[in-house]
C-alpha cells in the first residue's frame, strides 16, 4: 500500500471509528462485538476503497457497518432484543436534583421504548437523531429512496409515540 492510501485510511479511522463503535454498540449491546464489527467495517472499506466513487464517506461506512451487523445477526440465527443504550445513566452537572431525576427517568423510559422498536426503526432514529445524518446520508447509508427514508422515519417516530402512549396507559 502506498503512503497516501495509508494516510487516507488512517484519517477515515480517526474521523469515523468512534461513531461507528457507538452505533454498533447500540445495535449489538456488546462492547467486544461492536469493536470486532468496527474492525471488520474498516477491513471491508480498505478492500473496496478503490472502487468507491462517492463524495461523502460517512454514509458508506455506516452502510458497511449495518450490513456487518445484519450478517452477524443472521450468523447467530436468533434475535435478541437489546437495550438501545448499554451505559449507566449520565446526568448533567447543571440544574436541581429534581430536574436531574426527572430527566434521568425520561431518558431511561425513552431508551426502553427505543429498545422495543424493530432494528430498522432503531437504526433510522439513531442515525438521524444521534448521529445527525441528513436525509441524503440516510438514503445512502440504508440503501433507500428519499420517499422510503421519509416514510420509514415517520413510521418509526409514530411507533415510538404509540409505544410511549401504551406504556403511559399501563403505568396509570
Amino acid at each position: 500500500m502506498d503512503s497516501s492510501r495509508i494516510e487516507k485510511l488512517d484519517d477515515l479511522y480517526r474521523k469515523y471509528a468512534k461513531g461507528l463503535y457507538g452505533y454498533l454498540l447500540r445495535l449489538s449491546g456488546s462492547p467486544s462485538i461492536a469493536e470486532d464489527m468496527v474492525q471488520e467495517t474498516f477491513l471491508r472499506a480498505t478492500v473496496s476503497l478503490s472502487f468507491y466513487r462517492h463524495e461523502d464517506v460517512k454514509p458508506w461506512l455506516f452502510r458497511i457497518a449495518r450490513n456487518i451487523y445484519i450478517d452477524e445477526w443472521r450468523r447467530r440465527q436468533r434475535w435478541k432484543w437489546v437495550p438501545f443504550f448499554d451505559r449507566e445513566e449520565m446526568t448533567s452537572p447543571f440544574g436541581t436534583p429534581e430536574q436531574e431525576a426527572i430527566a434521568g427517568e425520561t431518558a431511561r423510559e425513552l431508551e426502553g421504548l427505543l429498545g422495543l422498536l424493530p432494528e430498522n426503526y432503531r437504526t433510522i432514529i439513531y442515525l438521524r437523531e444521534y448521529e445527525g445524518f441528513s436525509y441524503s446520508e440516510l438514503e445512502e447509508a440504508l440503501g433507500l429512496t428519499s420517499a422510503q427514508v421519509k416514510v420509514q422515519l415517520h413510521r418509526a417516530r409514530q411507533k415510538l409515540k404509540q409505544l410511549g402512549a401504551k406504556e403511559e396507559f399501563l403505568n396509570d
